[in-house]
């Protein structure tokens, strides 16, 4: 900058962009490596938990809670009509 006037090459913040800088120079970026600790605690969120299952009170055999027993074809104890046509 000089002293009296305007800046030099610009508005004085960024850099003018006539000289081929794109949006990418202004992206915000980490300051510190992130350690493999800090990486590892934040994944220990993401783990695969295995399907509940319960058994169906009619015919006994495992079923998914809230869903019609793929067996017996029965809802809360009440006889479903199977689709007929299969769902998207």
């Amino acid at each position: 900058r000089t002293s009296i006037g305007k800046s030099v090459g610009g508005t004085g913040r960024f850099p003018p962009r006539s000289r081929g800088y794109t949006a990418a120079a202004k992206m915000a970026v980490p300051k510190r490596k992130t350690s493999k600790s800090r990486r590892d605690k934040r994944r220990a969120q993401h783990g695969i938990a295995a399907p509940r299952v319960n058994v169906c009170p009619t015919c006994g055999q495992p079923k998914r809670p809230h869903r019609v027993c793929p067996t017996c074809k029965t809802y809360k104890g009440r006889d479903v009509e199977p689709l007929r046509y299969e769902a998207p």
